[in-house]
């Protein structure tokens, strides 16, 4: 049944436009200083203080603990998209099982081994290090809100278990006896993806980073990369640093490396939280176990519950804006009523739920949905990028990979085909933007009519794609 606008309004009412999971000035740390001057030195200095930059960081340190090493955050810890994602820890590393068999049919097997220790070490360095993330494993429903998708479903289903993964397929009773919604037809049950706070899994990690040695400076944008030697010479806005290696996990935020522009775009997707729900309320919904929830369209939400028993709704739209600029005005849109609608549409049990906070962050989206990985200035610097809204925890194998490669290391993980070619890149503006409005009405076309038009064969046929 359709929901009113004026019940749309009334739920966002009071919602803040500011992110839930920064908006907690009891939990976040203070700032740290600025760098500021020349003349310093470090072994490895990280670009970015995101989840790649401090996961390098802590593995770096974890490898060779008399390593010197730093971090460059340009604002704070946690602003960008490692403290604005939905908390979905999957351990995928190839923005799922499918897109890992139709881009790297013989690396499967290792990829899927490789994510899942990826995923284990995550967790064991949460417990060793005492970060406090909330993080936890109920698994992940992808469900079905109409016969196409249902279909989806299944397909998905079948592809899981012939590599092993112990997924359940549900049919409709099965799917709304564990989240009730009049909209489910059936669904698939995933339980090796977990949830985290992510901005608590930020600070933590770079507080434990700390008490390695690692030194962390934010409000530091990096402006320049010049040679100096065997090494580089890191320039910021209020001083420089000398680097021997560098890694740089900025991900949307291209920076002076201008070669990412070629291979990422930055994706706004919006997301709403809304006020804790009543015993009552939770009743009436169910969802007990706690799972992640996706529906399986192209344009597709995610949802959650917190510990607090508030619900994460995000997704649906993925909003480019011509040239690929960034800008904070982009962040409130009428991509939120959207997002209100839709959520109340799937509970109308609902109905009076207010949201009490409204964000967007950007995603750094590529044509193959999965990082690009390189090396420049001959060797002493590598980046690692491009995640497409599943960076949670494979940020943490994409700081391994960069770590490798600036070291100069033949491993496994620089040996997969994953590392060594990088995606088609786009293509330059304005066909890029022509390209991102022609692809986003052919994919919601399908999810429409359950049919893949000319465009998207086309681009299936020369590995181009575009996700959120």
């Amino acid at each position: 049944m359709p929901v009113s606008p004026s019940v749309v309004r009334a739920s966002l009412a009071d919602a803040v436009p500011d992110v839930f999971w920064t908006d907690r000035p009891a939990l976040r740390p203070d700032p740290r200083p600025a760098l500021t001057g020349s003349g310093h030195h470090a072994d490895l200095v990280v670009v970015g203080g995101g989840f790649t930059g401090l996961w390098a960081a802590l593995q770096a340190k974890e490898d060779d603990p008399s390593l010197d090493v730093v971090v460059l955050e340009r604002g704070r810890l946690g602003i960008a998209a490692s403290g604005r994602n939905g908390g979905f820890v999957s351990p995928s590393l190839t923005h799922g099982l499918a897109q890992g068999v139709a881009c790297w049919p013989d690396e499967v097997p290792a990829l899927e081994r490789l994510g899942a220790e990826n995923m284990a070490g995550l967790a064991d360095a949460v417990e060793r290090y005492g970060i406090d993330c909330d993080l936890h494993v109920p698994g992940e429903l992808t469900l079905a809100l109409d016969e196409r998708q249902l279909a989806t479903v299944r397909e998905a289903h079948a592809l899981h278990r012939e590599h092993g993964v112990p997924v359940e397929l549900l049919d409709a009773s099965a799917a709304r006896a564990r989240v009730d919604s009049p909209r489910y037809l059936g669904g698939m049950h995933d339980p090796t993806v977990g949830l985290v706070d992510p901005a608590r899994l930020v600070w933590g990690l770079a507080a434990a980073a700390e008490r390695l040695g690692v030194r962390v400076h934010e409000d530091t944008a990096v402006a320049r990369f010049d040679a100096d030697g065997d090494g580089l010479l890191v320039g910021t806005e209020w001083g420089s640093i000398r680097g021997r290696r560098v890694v740089v996990g900025t991900g949307a935020f291209r920076g002076v490396l201008r070669r990412l522009a070629w291979y990422t775009l930055p994706v706004y997707d919006h997301v709403l939280m809304t006020e804790p729900l009543t015993p009552a309320q939770l009743a009436a919904v169910g969802w007990e176990g706690r799972e992640g929830l996706t529906d399986a369209g192209n344009q597709f939400h995610y949802y959650r519950r917190t510990l607090d028993d508030r619900v994460l709704f995000g997704g649906y739209d993925a909003n480019y804006h011509f040239p690929g600029r960034i800008d904070p005005r982009y962040e409130q849109s009428a991509s939120h009523d959207l997002l209100a609608r839709h959520f109340l549409e799937i509970f109308p049990q609902l109905e009076g739920v207010r949201f009490t906070h409204r964000w967007a962050g950007v995603i750094d989206t590529t044509s193959r949905f999965t990082p690009v990985f390189g090396t420049a200035f001959g060797g002493r610097l590598a980046y690692a990028v491009g995640y497409t809204g599943l960076g949670v925890a494979s940020t943490r194998f994409g700081a391994r990979v960069a770590l490798d490669l600036v070291h100069g290391r033949d491993t496994e993980v620089t040996r997969l085909g994953m590392v060594r070619r990088k995606p088609l890149p786009f293509p330059p503006e304005p066909f890029r933007a022509i390209g991102v409005k022609a692809t986003r009405a052919s994919l919601a076309a399908e999810d429409r009519t359950g049919r893949r038009n000319l465009w998207l064969r086309g681009m299936d046929a020369v590995g181009i794609g575009f996700d959120s």
